[in-house]
């Protein structure tokens, strides 16, 4: 029986036939491995972030989930640009950016920004909140119309800080207010596309709340395109349109919000889904968990073929001597499994 795709949301409806702003095709980041102390030889490459293919449309969040050290952040920072590329492409808003020059590439940077996911260390605590928050508009050199002091306070103002605090010092502020700096500080220069690490990870569950739901507003006021980087897949489901989960550097599967947590394919997506806790005590109690066997492979010496074989239960011989692409299996949904789980109507 054929299933109906998942009812968009009220975003992806509106960037339905819209251009790509961003498309990935590709991606690759490895980091070499030298030994020796005068005549340093390269040994090996950890592969953070190999093979990565997708793209993200105008107005649209795209999540990205994975446990830790699979090369989420990494791949964010590659496509931003605050990383090389070793292989493949970056496409922004049609133009390659992949090994673009810092020098041509500053002007673009008005358009797309990060937020980092420790408020504590990505913010200078020598600096003032107004140096840091209006370090944008002096790179770019940009005047406004009102003055540097009053653009960076009416920041302030916009991401729920008082902007009398403009001289204040980041020790003098709690993490969910320093997060809401970052944020200030992202969106100075109104970017297009805004590519979120774990921006809520190291904050409380009461201020995380407040902070996404902050992303949200100014997602719908200044029409942002956001990449949200995640672990949490509860954080991951309240914000994002579509959900891309990722393994060992690799993307296993790619599906609409909806589609993806009611009709997930990939063995480990089950897995990932299986730990996130259901708010009734009763199916809590009885739903069967599924506990992943073994620890994550080093990305230094990645398995061959499917990456997630040597955890898998469903693993055959195939799994291990090819590896599965990532292919549309239901509308707006792909996956890389030579076994995905079947597609069962709720």
């Amino acid at each position: 029986m054929t299933a109906t795709a998942s009812e968009p949301s009220a975003r992806s409806k509106r960037a339905l036939g819209a251009e790509p702003i961003l498309e990935v095709e590709k991606l690759e980041k490895h980091f070499p491995v030298k030994r020796g102390i005068l005549f340093q030889k390269t040994v090996g490459a950890v592969k953070a972030v190999d093979g990565v293919s997708f793209s993200v449309r105008p107005g649209e969040t795209l999540g990205v989930v994975g446990e830790s050290g699979c090369g989420k952040s990494t791949m964010g920072r590659v496509v931003t640009r605050l990383l090389e590329p070793t292989g493949g492409r970056v496409r922004f808003e049609g133009t390659d950016i992949s090994h673009m020059k810092q020098g041509a590439i500053r002007p673009l940077r008005r358009s797309f920004q990060m937020i980092f996911q420790d408020p504590y260390s990505s913010l200078n605590p020598r600096h003032t909140i107004g140096t840091i928050v209006g370090a944008p508009f002096k790179l770019q050199k940009i005047q406004t119309e009102k003055g540097t002091k009053r653009a960076v306070q009416d920041l302030l103002e916009l991401v729920g800080l008082n902007p009398e605090h403009y001289n204040r010092y980041p020790h003098e502020f709690s993490g969910g207010q320093r997060q809401r700096i970052g944020v200030a500080r992202a969106i100075a220069l109104r970017p297009k596309l805004i590519v979120a690490d774990e921006p809520v990870s190291a904050l409380d569950v009461s201020i995380q709340a407040q902070v996404i739901n902050l992303l949200e507003d100014l997602q719908s006021e200044f029409n942002l395109t956001l990449i949200f980087i995640a672990h949490d897949l509860s954080v991951v489901r309240h914000i994002s349109d579509s959900v891309a989960v990722m393994y060992l550097g690799t993307i296993v599967e790619v599906a609409d919000n909806v589609e993806l947590y009611e009709h997930p394919l990939h063995p480990y997506t089950h897995a990932l889904l299986s730990a996130v806790p259901i708010p009734d005590p009763d199916k809590e109690q009885h739903r069967d968990r599924i506990l992943l066997q073994g620890d994550v492979p080093s990305p230094l010496n990645p398995p061959e073929a499917c990456r997630f074989h040597t955890r898998c239960w469903k693993v055959q011989e195939i799994c291990k001597t090819v590896e599965p692409p990532l292919l549309q299996i239901a509308p707006n949904h792909k996956v890389a499994c030579h076994f995905p789980e079947e597609r069962v109507l709720i």
